[in-house]
């Protein structure tokens, strides 16, 4: 595949700490306003902007957009952010819990996200498509980096790790505990450059979108409005080995058993569970103030997608025996991501937010990797990728 450098607007050491933001789409305007009080330099000022009008706005309406174009321009002509002088590939590590991932930092075309050489497992909404399109045609920027994976290859590693070893351009621990780091791995034109661009043109097959499908489908929506001409055409994308990554499960919680007494509900979903058995494949349940496991088999002759632990459950139990036909528009099913674990969904369900919770295992990449080879698609509320990367520490002008 192909990838090149591209010259970054980017905060300074001493800034990038406090520029740094968590993406637009996890968190909400009340907690975006929270997160960037007092800090004229938060970037959730230009990738969250209703946060500074008075009065109600969504993100993507004319006046928000006209406002996330000013914050961005204060910070470029008070010198917050800068541009680099000449293009280059970048590194970016995060580490949280003693764990680190490290990724390059480039520019991948958006040629190949439309012939499949950068792979989705998702499907994107048009309307946020739109949206993040029209932040992209209004801003000149993409503002928040596609979040890619490729297949392991220990010379690439050896080459980024030998960039990590100099002096980073940033390295900063955010409030909520995670590691971010930067480094410049080569200017356009040097060896190491060339030599990375050759090893992704002869070794790297396939890229995987992890996380950030409507920001990549956008990025490419906008390169062919532009007519795949000059920056437009690339998109900034941080792609990471595969086997650095973790995948945390996402969880399902639920309101009410679907008219079912819980005796019922036991006997019913026991006919293609087993329950507290452990097996192969399985999960836990929250009832009642105990956790049960849950096993079962996977059907012999089952696909990539139908033999995932949220698949199984979803045809077999959410839908069957609860009435939950569609995950994404149920409004008594919803879903709990990220690292709290068992106690956050047991606090729920001991509150009355919810009646049984289900805690399921995460995917593995190589599961992800898979079914966006097949052409398929995950589950919805399948995947939640962390740590997320922070926006406003690499910024790509486009227009």
């Amino acid at each position: 595949m192909t990838i090149k450098p591209f010259a970054a607007f980017r905060p300074g050491k001493a800034d990038a700490a406090s520029v740094a933001s968590v993406p637009y789409d996890v968190v909400d305007a009340a907690g975006a306003r929270a997160l960037a009080k007092d800090n004229p330099k938060s970037f959730l000022h230009v990738s969250r902007p209703e946060i500074d009008l008075p009065g109600a706005h969504s993100g993507s309406s004319p006046e928000a957009l006209a406002q996330a174009r000013r914050a961005l321009d204060a910070l470029v002509s008070s010198g917050t952010l800068s541009q680099d002088p000449v293009p280059r590939f970048y590194a970016y590590r995060q580490t949280m819990d003693g764990r680190a991932q490290t990724g390059i930092v480039a520019a991948f075309d958006a040629m190949e996200y439309e012939s499949g050489v950068i792979k989705k497992h998702e499907f994107t909404r048009k309307d946020k498509e739109d949206e993040r399109a029209r932040h992209i045609e209004v801003l000149g920027a993409q503002t928040g980096p596609a979040f890619l994976a490729y297949r392991d290859d220990p010379e690439i590693s050896a080459l980024v790790a030998e960039a990590c070893a100099s002096e980073p351009l940033f390295d900063f621990t955010a409030p909520d505990g995670v590691g971010h780091a930067g480094w410049t791995i080569a200017d356009a034109g040097s060896e190491t450059a060339e030599r990375l661009e050759r090893l992704f043109a002869e070794r790297v097959s396939a890229a995987y979108i992890a996380d950030g499908h409507h920001r990549t489908a956008a990025a490419a929506r906008y390169a062919a409005m532009r007519g795949y001409e000059g920056e437009s055409r690339w998109i900034m994308g941080v792609a990471f080995p595969a086997g650095e990554l973790r995948i945390l499960p996402y969880n399902r919680l639920v309101r009410g058993f679907n008219g079912l007494s819980k005796y019922e509900f036991l006997s019913q979903i026991s006919r293609d569970f087993e329950i507290g058995a452990k097996g192969e494949r399985g999960c836990r349940m929250y009832l009642d103030g105990s956790w049960l496991d849950l096993a079962w088999s996977v059907p012999r002759g089952a696909d990539a997608v139908s033999s995932l632990d949220v698949s199984y459950l979803q045809e077999n139990l959410l839908a069957p025996v609860l009435g939950i036909a569609d995950p994404r528009t149920d409004p008594r099913i919803s879903f709990e991501g990220g690292a709290g674990g068992e106690a956050v969904l047991s606090a729920k369900i001991d509150s009355g937010a919810a009646d049984v919770a289900f805690s399921m295992n995460g995917v593995t990449m190589a599961e992800i990797m898979a079914i966006a080879d097949a052409g398929s698609v995950m589950p919805p509320k399948s995947t939640w990728f962390e740590p997320k990367l922070r926006s406003g520490l690499f910024l790509h002008f486009v227009a």
